[in-house]
């Protein structure tokens, strides 16, 4: 444990324990116990550490003889063991699969505020993930950096401008103890840094069943500029974010290599962790006594990429140069020169002046990819077409698992009870399919009405705790009372908007008529009230300026009562933000979000989705039981005024008349319909359960089979396949495709065609015939078969296959492609010819 862990009576002793496991952070039974030790730290920190720290010896003393006190936390042990000990849903419902181990790496973990490791949604998705994989027993550890810093905290200014503070991340009051090597020392790894070796000491927060290592350089032994590698989230220039993931993928393959972990799949989240593919191939190399292409076909099957970025220019780019200086030992340590290295990161390897893109390292050393949402793989295909120019866009190895949300950490407690009541006491720790939406019909309205009114109250009682703790009287130091103000009213209709304020996320768009803005809010027979909160990045001043016209906003006298902007959005906020509001708003232009989960938080509480069709809403939106912003199309600024007025519309004529229609009881059955069938039908669809089963089906089982295929009898099939890319490498050009004949047979097209081979076998290829979407007509690919040898000519032969007749002759093209029954193609071999 930490340096500051104290002595505690031997009743208590296991409270360290306890403290330490990160399931407090969604497993809420526990609350009331932490809360008795020390009321104002915890209310203050959330964080178990930092009670046990202040908590007196004496209250200590006194609460290890309370036998109210020990009953509660001897249950809160046995039903931490229960969990612990138990199977897991992996365990009962995947016997005798392949799968091994996960390795899960990213830049950020956002698993409670306890641990500040995130600034968005990258890093909430990251702490939703190990929580679920810890829920559902499935063998996965994440990897990521300790940072002396975290992402900032959020101030305003006199003239509403953000500030920015950062806080010291001090280890010994986080939820982590050091990681121990056999010999009782703290372990740590070695990262070659400009010809120097760097250490890295490790951590571990235990999240459940699930370990998080993260690497912190802020190692004695280490120069005083390198203990400051991870001093700061996505703080410092390029070069200091270049050497961070670095150290994130080298250092943290090396951990693993350390510790002996039997590894199939590595993940990575995001392109920040892409060195952790080349790190993995060194490794294969030094254990195998192979060379790096052999070592990048053995290992390239076991890793996973998950791009985030809807848009190109949001990937990690480094000159050339810079990656010289840093990864020129490396290269020499696998055998290759950095040339080699960097093409792997280029769209055309030849082009000594592109600069390195992390994103394309990942593509190229993951056999593996997918978007966040459906069309976010539709986005990303486009994105990435460059490394496969000769492919049709809907072609490009990406696919997609859309994001989820870890229900528990988002559900109010009497939601939660809601949950329990109608599916038992464990209904996140099973197959979501077993979530029945017809029980839902077995809540009253009555209920379902009240479960929304008390969570929109508790809401607001936070609301006005928290806007009490950030006001501040700039016109006088010596009167530092609140001025005499309510906010919000526990009984009228609730918006929230928290993001991100980046351009396009448009978080200004309901200011774009502030008057017309004003008279939705202040109406005095239907009012509705609204809670903002967000943060832009420290140097986007776009964003910066659009957080001041808010600032501005709600200074006006009229809306004061309606109006909240909650500064320094934090896990704490959104928790109760998602838990509280009628409506989620999220304005986005289309296809600028990748999945947007903020929106899925509020589903397992009855919260409703106001949003663009864009990210994971484009593809669950329907009238039963939401609103939508758009018709689909890709828009500019130029939209915007129409996107706010289609906003403000939705809002008047739909949204706010419908919650105020009541019946004799005061019930708005119209709306309670939309939030039950809300709850019923997507509550199961965007949780993590699914998120992580669709990953297992799709990605990790299948993925942890090839590579166990290629790493059997000593990597014969990677060889094999090393080989089998040598040669078509030396022999594509050789390939002819003749002429293409199309003739009516028995209602459909026989289409024939001759292949000349060169030295290419006919096995290790594919002749395929491929038709473009047309309307409502889908793609379409047919494998012409070899049908007999061409006489006179060498290595060629007569192809043939049966076409349908649906579609003309002219939809149709003549196509040869890399074939190997264990490559991915084209996501291993991207070699295509087309017939002239």
């Amino acid at each position: 444990m930490p340096n500051l862990e104290r002595q505690l009576p031997p009743p208590l002793a296991i409270l360290h324990e306890l403290a330490a496991d990160l399931q407090w952070s969604w497993n809420h039974s526990g609350d009331a116990l932490w809360h008795r030790l020390n009321p104002a730290v915890w209310e203050s920190t959330g964080n178990p550490v930092s009670v046990l720290q202040f908590t007196s010896d004496q209250h200590l003393q006194q609460l290890a003889k309370d036998p109210d006190f020990l009953t509660h936390l001897a249950q809160l042990v046995a039903a931490r063991r229960r969990y612990l000990d138990e199977p897991g849903w992996y365990q009962q419902h995947y016997t005798n699969v392949p799968l091994k181990g996960i390795a899960y790496f990213s830049m950020e973990f956002g698993v409670c505020d306890a641990l500040p490791l995130y600034a968005g949604g990258l890093g909430i998705l990251a702490g939703d993930y190990l929580k679920t994989a810890s829920d559902l027993g499935v063998p996965l550890v994440g990897v990521g950096l300790l940072y002396q810093e975290g992402y900032f905290r959020q101030s305003f200014d006199n003239q509403g401008w953000q500030q920015q503070t950062y806080l010291f991340n001090d280890p010994g009051s986080l939820p982590l103890t050091p990681l121990l090597d056999k010999d009782g020392s703290w372990m740590d790894v070695a990262t070659n840094f400009l010809c120097r070796e760097v250490l890295f000491r490790v951590w571990v927060a235990q999240v459940g069943r699930v370990k998080l290592y993260l690497l912190d350089s802020n190692h004695p032994c280490n120069q005083p500029r390198d203990r400051g590698i991870t001093s700061q989230l996505y703080g410092g220039g390029t070069e200091l974010r270049l050497v961070q993931e670095i150290a994130l993928g080298i250092g943290g393959w090396r951990l693993l290599e350390r510790l002996g972990l039997e590894i199939d799949i590595c993940h990575l989240n995001e392109g920040h962790a892409a060195f952790a593919t080349l790190e993995r191939i060194r490794a294969h190399c030094v254990k195998h006594q192979v060379d790096f292409w052999q070592a990048l076909w053995a290992t390239r099957s076991g890793n996973l990429f998950t791009t985030h970025t809807p848009v190109a220019a949001g990937f990690d780019r480094y000159p050339p140069e810079l990656l010289r200086r840093y990864a020129g030992e490396a290269a020499l340590e696998m055998g290759v020169t950095m040339d080699d290295i960097l093409a792997l990161g280029r769209a055309n390897p030849k082009d000594a002046r592109e600069e390195f893109n992390m994103a394309y390292l990942a593509m190229r050393t993951c056999a593996h990819s997918n978007g966040v949402s459906e069309l976010h793989g539709q986005v990303s295909r486009r994105i990435f077409q460059p490394l496969f120019p000769r492919w049709p866009q809907r072609e490009v190895p990406v696919g997609y698992v859309t994001n989820g949300v870890h229900m528990p950490s988002w559900a109010a407690s009497d939601s939660d009870a809601v949950w329990r009541q109608l599916f038992g006491d464990n209904p996140w720790q099973q197959d979501e399919t077993q979530l029945n939406p017809a029980r839902w019909q077995e809540l009253s309205d009555q209920s379902l009405w009240q479960l929304a009114s008390t969570s929109r109250a508790r809401l607001v009682g936070y609301a006005r705790l928290r806007y009490q703790r950030q006001w501040r009287h700039e016109s006088s130091q010596l009167d530092c009372s609140l001025p005499n103000l309510h906010p919000l009213d526990p009984n009228i209709l609730t918006l929230g908007f928290a993001r991100r304020f980046a351009e396009y996320k448009r978080p200004d768009l309901l200011l774009h008529d502030p008057e017309r803005l004003t008279r939705i809010l202040c109406n005095s027979r239907h009012p509705v009230q609204l809670l903002v909160a967000g943060k832009a990045h420290p140097a986007d001043k776009l964003g910066k300026a659009k957080l001041q016209r808010w600032q501005e906003f709600v200074q006006r006298d009229e809306v004061a009562k309606h109006l909240i902007f909650i500064e320094d959005y934090d896990i704490a906020l959104a928790r109760h933000l998602v838990q509280g509001v009628d409506v989620w708003i999220n304005n986005p232009r289309r296809p600028w979000e990748a999945c947007g989960t903020s929106g899925m938080k509020v589903l397992v509480n009855g919260g409703l989705n106001l949003s663009s069709l864009d990210g994971w809403w484009a593809e669950a939106y329907d009238p039963a039981y939401g609103w939508a912003l758009g018709d689909g199309g890709e828009y500019g600024a130029e939209q915007d005024a129409a996107g706010a007025e289609e906003l403000y519309q939705l809002l008047e004529q739909q949204i706010i008349p419908c919650f105020y229609e009541r019946d004799a009881e005061d019930i708005p059955r119209r709306w309670l319909q939309l939030m039950r069938t809300s709850m019923a039908q997507l509550t199961p669809r965007f949780s993590t359960n699914r998120m992580l089963r669709d990953y297992l089906d799709n990605y990790y089982l299948p993925a942890a089979q090839q590579y166990q295929q290629r790493m059997a009898k000593q990597g014969g099939l990677a060889q094999e396949l090393r080989h089998w890319q040598q040669h078509l490498a030396r022999h594509w050009h050789e390939i002819h495709l003749g002429k293409l004949t199309m003739t009516e047979r028995a209602g459909n097209w026989l289409a024939e065609t001759q292949v000349y081979l060169g030295g290419i076998a006919p096995e290790q290829v594919a002749i395929e015939m491929i038709a473009d979407p047309v309307g409502e007509v889908p793609a379409e690919c047919i494998r012409l078969q070899l049908a007999y040898p061409l006489t006179g000519a060498i290595n060629a032969y007569h192809y043939q296959g049966v076409i349908p007749q649906h579609r003309p002759v002219s939809d149709w093209s003549l196509r040869a492609i890399a074939c190997h029954p264990h490559a991915q193609v084209p996501a291993e071999n991207p070699l295509i010819c087309w017939a002239d």
